[in-house]
């Protein structure tokens, strides 16, 4: 079975579902976004008179550093959510983007935004390791 074409309905559960993801997103990277404004504003002032000890300001950085890698992690999938979108709008949905085929519904349920079958992603995993 090289191609398999969702009816309608389906595909529209499926818009609806990266939608949905896509918005989470969105509100999660909003909230570190003003989580770090509010962090920032703190630290601008000592309001209790006494210096930052060095391990919280560590501590400080190291929130700093995880959350900005969150976030480009957030955007990335961003990146890959559209890409899955564009795909429902052009009926490629479910479609392996390497070899055509289709990919499990298992695997779309599991990760919605998936471009390959496992076979596809596991032959790419394997030429990425022996760089």
């Amino acid at each position: 079975m090289t191609e398999k074409k969702f009816d309608d309905k389906t595909r529209e559960s499926y818009k609806r579902l990266l939608i949905k993801l896509k918005e989470n997103i969105i509100h999660d990277i909003k909230n570190m976004s003003s989580a770090e404004a509010a962090s920032s504003r703190e630290d601008s002032g000592d309001v209790s008179g006494h210096a930052l000890h060095m391990a919280d300001v560590a501590t400080d950085m190291y929130d700093r550093e995880f959350n900005l890698g969150l976030a480009s992690n957030d955007r990335e999938l961003l990146t890959r959510i559209e890409l899955a979108l564009k795909r429902v709008d052009d009926r490629s949905y479910g479609l392996c983007i390497e070899c055509k085929k289709s990919i499990p519904i298992a695997r779309l349920k599991a990760i919605p935004y998936v471009e390959t079958c496992l076979k596809c992603q596991e032959q790419i995993e394997e030429k990425q390791w022996k760089r």
